[in-house]
């Protein structure tokens, strides 16, 4: 705060961006101005603004906060005005996506910011609420529901809030693109996608599946990545002519969205996807927690054409890690032999429901 810099705040819809900034802003002594780029008069309002009048709006308020920033056009250079000539004010920005946002602030705001990525809660955040053996136990339900702050907050109304996610407020953000020209093309890719979950796509399969052509695809794929409703992990390669060198797989940042999708909220003791879904929350906490931890290790999979696989693999410092991830904590896991010879000095742990908190808490 105070640092010169415009604060940029990104994540989906309803993970609770406005309530952290409320909360944070509650017991400040700062005067506060909120905007909200979802009203109409707000847009309008930025839309031939100069900066003698905004210092006329802002007034005497410390901090201005712009909800949902990616709907006002020219975002940043309005926002590069502020910083500038006003720099005695704390500018705090949200956004849902980032495609939007960032296309639209990263020239003007070069220098000139700081940016924040905002997820559904972690692990790490719900063990702080309650404690680790709780949240353990919880981790079937977690597997189903998700972790999004409403749907934790109202047990047994999991599925009502997931399915108003779903259609409402992550739907409205994606299909506003101008690039959507095939919203029902879109609905069935990101089914596909959920079906997919811990398997390797491709696009080509995935453009015949749904009707459209591969570039589509890869263009619909990177919308949805930019409204943080899924995330790509790429594979690993070095050593081995058999590596696969430019395989994805795609995780869904929440189970509870993933599962939504498919209308399928059965118990995780009863379904066949168990351990695919285990894969999807690993993965995706661990995003979460190298964001807010601030690790920059390098995150792949790694799978050769005999189909030898390793789950998920980090390199930092130029150490290699692999993991194995097993839903069922009775299941045995080792390195593939060629692996091990390729990469030696690699270490290796297997992740289970019993240990989940050595990959999660840092």
């Amino acid at each position: 705060m105070f640092s010169g810099k415009a604060i940029v705040v990104m994540g989906a819809r309803q993970v609770g961006k406005t309530t952290l900034l409320k909360q944070l802003f509650s017991d400040s002594s700062q005067k506060v101005f909120w905007l909200s780029g979802d009203e109409q008069d707000v847009r309008e309002l930025f839309e031939n603004i100069s900066s003698t009048r905004l210092k006329a709006i802002i007034n005497d308020h410390q901090v201005v906060v712009i909800d949902e920033a990616q709907r006002i056009k020219d975002i940043g250079v309005k926002m590069k005005l502020i910083t500038d000539q006003i720099p005695e004010v704390q500018l705090v920005a949200t956004g849902s996506s980032s495609f939007e946002l960032a296309n639209r602030i990263n020239e003007p705001l070069t220098g000139r910011k700081w940016e924040y990525r905002m997820f559904p809660l972690s692990f790490a955040e719900m063990v702080a609420h309650t404690n680790l053996l709780d949240e353990k136990r919880m981790l079937p339900h977690r597997l189903v529901f998700g972790c999004y702050p409403d749907v934790v907050t109202h047990p047994s109304d999991e599925v009502d809030i997931l399915r108003q996610l779903t259609n409402s407020y992550l739907y409205k953000d994606i299909l506003e693109f101008d690039k959507i020209h095939k919203p029902d093309k879109l609905m069935k890719l990101l089914q596909a996608l959920a079906y997919q979950v811990g398997s390797e796509v491709s696009y080509n399969e995935l453009a015949q599946l749904c009707g459209l052509d591969s570039k589509t695809v890869d263009s619909y794929i990177n919308i949805l990545e930019q409204a943080y409703i899924i995330f790509k992990l790429g594979s690993f390669s070095r050593n081995l002519r058999n590596e696969l060198k430019n395989s994805k797989k795609i995780y869904f940042y929440d189970n509870g969205i993933r599962n939504a999708i498919i209308g399928n909220f059965s118990q995780i003791e009863n379904r066949t996807d168990a351990g695919a879904l285990f894969e999807n929350y690993a993965i995706s906490e661990r995003m979460k927690c190298k964001e807010y931890t601030g690790d920059y290790a390098n995150s792949w999979f790694w799978r050769t054409t005999a189909k030898q696989e390793v789950d998920y693999i980090e390199e930092k410092d130029g150490n290699l890690t692999a993991f194995e991830l097993k839903w069922n904590p009775r299941r045995k896991a080792s390195l593939p032999l060629s692996f091990k010879n390729a990469y030696p000095s690699a270490s290796f742990t297997l992740i289970n429901s019993d240990n989940i908190e050595d990959l999660l808490l840092v």
